[in-house]
């Protein structure tokens, strides 16, 4: 019998390539879900996140570029809602993988102090029925499955752009 194992450089050399975000859903006292206007696409609405750094867990990454992005401290607990992928397109040459975690309720107070950076325009809280006509389907599916992950206790994997 022989060995067919190769070694880990070569191994992974061999399988897919990702590239990895991490971003908290945060909600009003009200439920209604915050979003961040990216100034890269205006049609674009995001949650606070960003590409994680090497060496840095998903948690991290989700935390920073919250602070990084709005100011925000968030010292909750790390609460999954789900995961996203995205498979590698024309602009873009690896898998993307996302981490969403339950940043949980903002007060008026908390949302009255975002300061957003130069990534994005402007910050909504909105029902879901108003994200509904504000975003594209594909993304507006994502922003419904999170919600209802909160709501149910039962983390979502989501697919696409």
């Amino acid at each position: 019998m022989t060995d067919n194992w190769l070694p880990p450089e070569q191994y992974i050399e061999t399988i897919a390539r990702a590239s990895s975000y991490a971003c908290l859903y945060f909600t009003d006292t009200d439920g209604r879900p915050f979003q961040l206007r990216s100034y890269n696409d205006p049609a674009v609405w995001q949650w606070p996140g960003g590409n994680m750094e090497r060496g840095e867990t998903p948690w991290e990454a989700a935390r920073r570029e919250t602070l990084e992005e709005t100011g925000l401290v968030f010292d909750g607990p790390q609460r999954l809602l789900g995961v996203h992928f995205i498979p590698r397109h024309e602009t873009w040459p690896a898998n993307h993988i996302g981490f969403i975690f339950d940043g949980g309720e903002l007060t008026a107070a908390q949302i009255a102090r975002v300061r957003l950076t130069h990534e994005h325009t402007e910050w909504r809280v909105a029902t879901l029925d108003e994200w509904r006509h504000e975003m594209k389907p594909v993304t507006f599916n994502r922003l419904n499955a999170i919600d209802t992950a909160r709501k149910t206790g039962t983390a979502v994997y989501v697919e696409g752009f």
